[in-house]
């Protein structure tokens, strides 16, 4: 089986699982795929935690979910130094925290403390821990899935938008639509009858699978074009003035450098999903609004007027030719 047919096959498996949120299952493949750590944001009972779960249950890897709450501690995440005695003698030894595996979901992450989302954010970006002045590596295979809930912002710690830029997407999901809802009630009665019975033995996509799809998208051509394009995009939301329309009325603070790269990794990772071996405008399309979402800092007056960061992102694209 070649590489992109097991991940086309992890894809499948997930979405036997997750019904009516094909969004969350493609963006937590392009995620893995691109190596990047992806902000969910949507109402609870969506299948956010039911969608990494079913991720790491089809893939070859360990899944940990920590719930962020208001007297979470950074040692609580990352781990801690404990005093271990043994033959008359005592030594500290590091033990790891929750954060130690592959696949993460960090549940609610705006309801603990700065320094505990600090904690996290600095791991995700730096792939290592350092604790009482030693150095630890977290796994090769990892990705932080965080969610957060938008419509409860009592006791919450809102994340500043140079964290949110760590994030390589900013997805938002909805609700399901009649036919998919019927399926999930289905489908959950059905795991609930055969839970008693002897579940049959799933096969699971290796790890190796994932790094060799990355090298197979790191030789993806995209031509200079396309390049042109993706700066022009970021471009418009720093020097929205140089554009006709409302846009400059709209943003306060565009896209940082951390845009321009994930907009590539994202559209190098559509393109290789649908089977093509080059970036086109269409790819650098489909992946722009959740790649941007949280990039840009809006206006009071887009505020005000009730404009959305995927209105102004849509505008963007419109105004912005392909060279």
């Amino acid at each position: 089986m070649s590489v992109r047919a097991s991940i086309l096959e992890l894809k499948s498996l997930m979405s036997q699982a997750i019904i009516g949120q094909e969004t969350i299952v493609e963006r937590l493949i392009l995620g893995l795929l691109a190596n990047g750590n992806l902000l969910v944001e949507g109402l609870p009972g969506l299948a956010k935690t039911r969608a990494v779960k079913a991720l790491a249950a089809n893939l070859e890897a360990g899944m940990n979910r920590i719930q962020f709450v208001p007297d979470l501690l950074p040692s609580d995440v990352t781990g801690t130094e404990v005093y271990h005695t043994a033959e008359g003698r005592g030594e500290f030894q590091f033990q790891a925290g929750p954060i130690f595996n592959n696949i993460i979901l960090a549940d609610e992450i705006n309801r603990a403390p700065a320094k505990v989302q600090a904690a996290l954010l600095e791991a995700m970006e730096e792939r290592q821990v350092t604790v009482a002045g030693t150095t630890h590596k977290l796994p090769d295979l990892f990705m932080v899935m965080a969610t957060q809930n938008p419509i409860e912002q009592e006791g919450t710690y809102p994340l500043p938008e140079a964290q949110m830029d760590r994030f390589l997407m900013h997805v938002m999901i909805s609700y399901p639509d009649k036919t998919s809802e019927t399926e999930i009630i289905r489908l959950v009665r059905d795991e609930a009858a055969s839970s008693n019975g002897n579940k049959a033995e799933t096969k699971t996509i290796p790890q190796e699978v994932i790094f060799d799809a990355r090298k197979e998208i790191d030789a993806l051509h995209t031509a200079e074009a396309v390049e042109a394009y993706i700066v022009d995009l970021i471009s418009a939301t720093r020097q929205p003035e140089r554009y006709e329309g409302e846009l400059k009325k709209w943003i306060q603070v565009g896209a940082s450098p951390r845009g321009s790269i994930g907009l590539d990794k994202c559209s190098r990772a559509h393109a290789w999903l649908a089977g093509n071996d080059h970036v086109t405008p269409d790819d650098v399309r489909a992946v722009v609004h959740d790649v941007l979402r949280h990039r840009i800092m809006l206006s009071y007056e887009a505020n005000a007027d009730g404009i959305s960061a995927d209105e102004v992102i849509s505008e963007i694209v419109k105004t912005v030719a392909v060279a």
